[in-house]
């Protein structure tokens, strides 16, 4: 029984899940860093993207002909659900080079890195979510209790997240040229993913077949749906489950056989 716990605290510290708080300060430092002397600090961030959702709602609710009280809150949450997750995981890819410097010189565990990329952009999410109820505020419409399915929707993703970028970071750690790649493949899933334009436009079969193969539409159903006061699919919790589960036991994996060179290839 105490070599069992042994292993539990040998697998619990070598991800750095006991240094929680070191985490929470680089992630707040990095804001306080990012955003000093400024007098409104991350809300810029708030503001400019409200005024880009306020832009292409006004613009593209006309394209679409669709009521902008059923337009305009299914853009935003999308828009601020879809820069958290991409800003995650470009932010990941990088998370290793950029911590270069520490990496070399104290013993951290690896992940601490990618927690810190991930708690940062939680920080900008809780700031920029705020324009969601504003948004629903000026719409005469409110939040229902399905939106306490946020929380699971919220942490399943950020489970994807984590992932996705402790793997990303590994191998651009040792092929710069991948972020560069990610960003694009990114920027072509955006015009493909239901932000700018709604699941309903799509052919019926058509639609549905290709929505369901799209991991990133799945991902924003379960903190979107909740939202906007229906019930996410049991297709979208069980791929983002799987998902989860799959990408980490190959994440796992690879960390595994590369953690010894991330260090010699920074």
């Amino acid at each position: 029984m105490s070599e069992r716990k042994q292993d539990s605290m040998t697998w619990y510290k070598s991800f750095g899940l006991d240094r929680l708080s070191l985490v929470a300060t680089l992630g707040w430092q990095d804001i306080r860093g990012r955003y000093r002397r400024s007098a409104l600090g991350p809300f810029w961030l708030t503001i400019s993207m409200g005024v880009m959702i306020a832009s292409i709602g006004l613009v593209f609710g006309q394209i679409f002909k669709t009521p902008m009280d059923e337009y305009l809150p299914f853009l935003t949450i999308g828009i601020i659900l879809w820069a958290f997750i991409t800003d995650t995981i470009n932010q990941g890819c990088t998370g290793f080079i950029d911590a270069e410097g520490i990496i070399k010189q104290l013993p951290i565990p690896f992940f601490v890195h990618i927690m810190r990329v991930v708690w940062r952009n939680l920080l900008i999410l809780a700031h920029n979510i705020l324009i969601f109820p504003l948004v629903l505020l000026i719409m005469g419409k409110g939040l229902t209790p399905m939106a306490f399915l946020v929380i699971p929707g919220l942490l399943l993703v950020v489970l994807c997240l984590s992932w996705l970028a402790f793997l990303l970071a590994m191998l651009c750690a040792r092929y710069r040229d991948l972020p560069q790649l990610i960003a694009s493949v990114l920027l072509v899933a955006f015009y493909l993913t239901p932000i700018m334009w709604m699941p309903t436009l799509l052919p019926d079969r058509l639609g549905v077949t290709f929505l369901q193969l799209n991991p990133f539409y799945q991902m924003l159903e379960l903190i979107r749906a909740p939202l906007l006061g229906t019930f996410p699919s049991l297709t979208s919790w069980l791929v983002v489950l799987s998902i989860a589960l799959v990408g980490w036991g190959l994440t796992l994996s690879v960390f595994s056989h590369l953690r010894r060179r991330v260090a010699y290839w920074l």
